[in-house]
């Protein structure tokens, strides 16, 4: 059984790129880069979506400014949380302030 290759962003966005920037035929990329014609085709749609500015759900941002948002919303979401967790203490202790001197 094969070993599951694991590829970075920037191999990705540039294996898209030989396709669509640079014209070459995914056979060509695949044969060069030696990866399946199945991930290719999937980066390249996904590269597509995301120029476009369509996130592919479920996965990580391929291009720069992708990646960049998903790292904002996730920094948005945790401060959030935090706003939450801090309105919620701060009622708790508003409730009974002698409670906790």
């Amino acid at each position: 059984m094969k070993e599951r290759r694991v590829f970075s962003r920037e191999f990705k966005h540039r294996a898209a790129s030989m396709v669509i920037d640079d014209g070459c035929s995914v056979q060509e990329v695949c044969a060069s880069l030696d990866i399946s014609a199945t991930a290719l085709r999937r980066w390249v749609d996904q590269v597509r979506k995301e120029h476009k500015g369509q996130p592919v759900q479920g996965t990580k941002a391929i291009t720069e400014d992708q990646r960049q948002i998903q790292d904002l919303k996730a920094k948005i979401k945790r401060m959030e949380l935090e706003a939450d967790i801090l309105k919620k203490a701060t009622a708790l202790l508003m409730s009974d302030p002698d409670r906790f001197r």
